[in-house]
């Protein structure tokens, strides 16, 4: 709603969702304290939302925590520093400093190290507030760190490493509820490093046990490492692989607290033993079905190995086989056609005219004055949707008497054919799009089936390729729509991902993203590039319909043992291939991925490349391709081998001629000469 200069905009539940969720997340990691009241898991919450909405509900989520958990002397600099450490991501949002992972670790440290230090110095006893303080800044930037995965997230699946430092964090906010002496919080974090050892081996549930243990020292004030050396022994006996499974290994958890503990001279060492021990137990309850299996089994032989291989080739076989089956059959159902526009007024006829005194004259004597005067007026009703009495010559209207009512059946009628011809229309397309997804699914079936049993080629001996890439948005803009990925296959081939997204900014970045991210999948399952090129092209149609949008696909697979290139484009660029001072141009006539529903293939074009040689991929963006001369003479001169100078100095060339109008993408993969140092 609009009242003068004001605009009210409803917010969509999933910003309510996520600004609630980051609102409570504070607020309980502010109940997770080390000594002297500090709480920087709460802080590391602010500093990974970022800034809008999100920062603004983590901290509130903090300010409603400090005043439940915190005393008001520590949560004054507690705020401070968070208002800082969120006025700082607001401040960098969008530089390049910004979007690096350790920026905000580090600033989040720093500004609460500042902050602190003022309260530190000023206190009567600065020495003993000097190792909970450092402590405190320390987990703030770590705490960062973690919660970024999660906050905002890069991928589909948030990392396991940051579910458990949240996990081990919020469990620290629980430490000081007891029961019969056994603290709640302590013992839940041994069931989950437990857990964690079990699962991930001993060097993850080592690291994770030293690192939940030295907080757990910190929040307890215990003066030593008394839960990190407890934790770290137990998480590293657990993850063993020891004879027994799960009962050996939490055995294997009690018996290590238990030899860590009893030497120990201090009050905890009996509840910790409770703790571990409780833990322990609740880890041997588990329902068998949360381990999924990954545990190392015993190798098969490689007789059972090979039959189950070739059983489920067989299968693959048997399914793309029904899959195509399915696609040609749909092929054979004749198409369906379009109903005659006559049927309006043949209908139409039928209920105002069979009982008109003049119909003898207008469907017998003047048939044919009657047919013509129909035929002239369809393709007005067509174009408009409606009839009106224009559309029909004067001696038909004039000689209607009952011409508004016949108008009237008309238009119904025409209503009626119209939305019977749009879901007809509709069909057809819903028809035309499952079948070329039933041919690409038996393609890849098939392919799947064929790389099974094969071995997997390692990479020769050749030297690797070496890449360069170089991104920059259009003026105005601070995320540049274009995405550059590459990444070399287990069998020793080279990639190169450029996707173009439909216009600029952030919506395109994402498009161009999400197409890289899911055609690298694709590669590195083993699917042939054409055929998963194919599905995206499929998915983006789907996808298209409801967003509207494209994206151009440039994918360049090179093997650097032989040479091989092969370029796939879905209106993409021209690429081009450069060897001393030649220089091959390579395009495509493919529309982008999305524009075409039907199964679309991409241009594919083969070449060699021969050692010495560059290949160069570029967006748009980067030079018109209808006057590409200057990128052509660019390369034909250029001596050099480093590709990464080479796309740097074509991305300064194309903003002194284009001046930015687009985001700029560029990828160049240089082949090294025989005999040359190995170098990425």
């Amino acid at each position: 709603m609009r009242y003068g200069q004001i605009i009210l905009r409803r917010q969509p539940p999933a910003h309510l969702l996520s600004w609630g969720i980051r609102f409570f997340l504070a607020a309980a990691l502010t109940a997770s304290q080390l000594p002297d009241g500090h709480a920087p898991f709460a802080l590391g919450c602010i500093a990974a939302a970022g800034p809008g909405g999100d920062g603004i509900a983590a901290l509130a989520g903090a300010g409603a925590g400090a005043l439940l958990f915190l005393d008001f002397g520590d949560a004054l600099p507690f705020l401070a520093a968070g208002v800082l450490v969120l006025t700082a991501s607001a401040t960098f949002q969008g530089t390049a400093l910004w979007r690096r992972p350790l920026f905000m670790p580090l600033v989040s440290a720093a500004l609460f190290a500042a902050v602190g230090g003022i309260y530190v110095i000023q206190s009567l006893a600065p020495a003993e507030h000097l190792a909970p303080y450092i402590a405190a800044a320390t987990l703030t930037g770590v705490s960062s760190w973690f919660f970024r995965p999660l906050l905002r997230p890069a991928e589909d699946r948030p990392a396991p490493e940051s579910l458990l430092f949240l996990a081990a964090a919020l469990l620290a906010a629980v430490s000081d509820l007891t029961i019969s002496g056994v603290s709640v919080g302590r013992a839940l974090l041994c069931l989950l490093l437990a857990y964690t050892a079990y699962e991930k081996g001993a060097s993850a549930g080592a690291a994770a046990g030293l690192g939940a243990g030295l907080t757990a020292d910190l929040c307890a004030n215990t003066g030593g490492p008394l839960f990190a050396a407890a934790y770290g022994l137990g998480g590293l006996l657990a993850g063993s692989r020891l004879p027994g499974g799960r009962a050996a290994a939490g055995l294997a958890f009690f018996v290590s607290s238990l030899a860590v503990l009893l030497p120990a001279q201090t009050p905890l060492a009996g509840p910790l033993l409770l703790e571990s021990s409780v833990g322990s137990a609740l880890f041997l309850l588990l329902p068998g079905r949360l381990f999924g299996g990954r545990r190392v089994q015993q190798a098969e032989s490689p007789v059972t190995a090979a039959a189950a291989g070739g059983r489920l080739k067989e299968q693959l076989n048997r399914a793309a086989a029904a899959l195509r089956d399915l696609y040609d059959s749909m092929g054979r159902t004749p198409p369906t056609t379009d109903e005659n526009p006559a049927i309006v007024f043949d209908r139409a006829a039928e209920r105002v005219c069979r009982g008109c005194a003049l119909c003898d004259l207008c469907w017998q004597k003047e048939y044919t004055g009657t047919f013509n005067a129909f035929n002239d007026a369809t393709p007005y009703l067509l174009e408009r949707g409606r009839a009106l009495p224009k559309d029909f010559p004067t001696y038909f209207t004039g000689r209607c008497i009952h011409l508004p009512d016949f108008l009237t059946a008309i238009n119904g009628e025409l209503s009626a054919f119209l939305l019977r011809r749009q879901y007809r229309r509709q069909l057809e397309e819903t028809r035309r799009s499952a079948k070329g997804q039933y041919a690409q699914l038996s393609e890849l079936l098939t392919a799947t089936a064929a790389g099974l049993g094969e071995p997997v080629t390692a990479a020769g001996a050749a030297p690797p390729c070496r890449v360069g890439a170089a991104l920059r948005p259009r003026e105005g803009e601070t995320v540049c729509g274009d995405t550059v990925v590459s990444f070399r296959r287990e069998d020793g081939v080279w990639c190169l991902l450029l996707a173009d997204g439909m216009g600029s900014g952030e919506a395109a970045r994402k498009e161009s993203s999400l197409i890289c991210r899911l055609l690298r999948q694709f590669l590195e399952a083993g699917v042939e590039p054409e055929a998963a090129l194919k599905t995206l092209n499929s998915a983006m149609a789907l996808r298209g319909a409801e967003t509207g949008s494209f994206t151009t696909i440039d994918l360049c697979t090179c093997d650097p043992a032989t040479g091989e290139t092969a370029f796939y484009k879905f209106g993409a660029a021209p690429s081009y291939l450069k060897k001393g001072g030649v220089v091959r141009r390579i395009t495509g006539r493919t529309l982008p991925a999305g524009l075409r529903g039907a199964p679309a293939a991409p241009d594919v074009t083969k070449v060699n490349l021969d050692p010495g040689g560059f290949t160069v991929m570029i967006s748009d963006g980067v030079a018109d391709p209808g006057r590409d001369e200057w990128l052509q003479d660019l390369l034909a001169g250029w001596e050099g081998e480093d590709p990464q100078i080479l796309a740097g100095l074509i991305l300064s060339e194309s903003i002194r001629r284009e001046r930015l109008q687009d985001d700029c993408g560029i990828q160049v993969l240089y082949r090294p000469r025989e005999g040359a140092a190995k170098k990425v």
